[in-house]
């Protein structure tokens, strides 16, 4: 099936109704398994959408991650990342190249929130920092 078709069928089932930029934005973050910055998505497709704009992307983020379509890291200081798998995993930073890993096959417990607690907590994120094996030279 084309990619733009599924993109497009993914978007719906988030109750987001697509759009050029948004089609756009989402295809990229699929196909982009990066956890890219709200800046690599926009130089990425800039240039085939001269019309596009930096606030558009940023809206268009905020919107998938209201819907649930996107998860909004937190793990780099410098910038916001996305990731377009919303499954529960975690994720690692490394300090020296400032890529981002996922981390899969972690217990499911460390995913389950605790019932004591009292919180009504929405999300729980799992993040590491350290230096990964290509930059260990490894």
């Amino acid at each position: 099936m084309n990619s733009l078709i599924q993109t497009h069928q993914l978007l719906l089932r988030f109750a987001i109704k697509p759009s050029v930029q948004r089609t756009a934005v989402m295809d990229f973050l699929l196909n982009n398994r990066i956890h890219p910055t709200i800046d690599e998505i926009y130089m990425a497709l800039s240039p085939s959408m001269p019309t596009l704009s930096k606030t558009t992307v940023y809206n268009t983020l905020d919107l998938f991650v209201q819907k649930g379509a996107v998860r909004a890291l937190a793990i780099d200081e410098k910038n916001a990342r996305f990731d377009v798998d919303i499954s529960e995993h975690a994720h690692f930073f490394c300090r020296e190249c400032g890529k981002v890993y996922d981390i899969f096959n972690l217990s499911p417990d460390l995913f389950t929130i605790p019932a004591k607690t009292g919180f009504n907590i929405d999300s729980v994120e799992i993040s590491y920092t350290g230096i990964c094996n290509v930059c260990k030279g490894n």
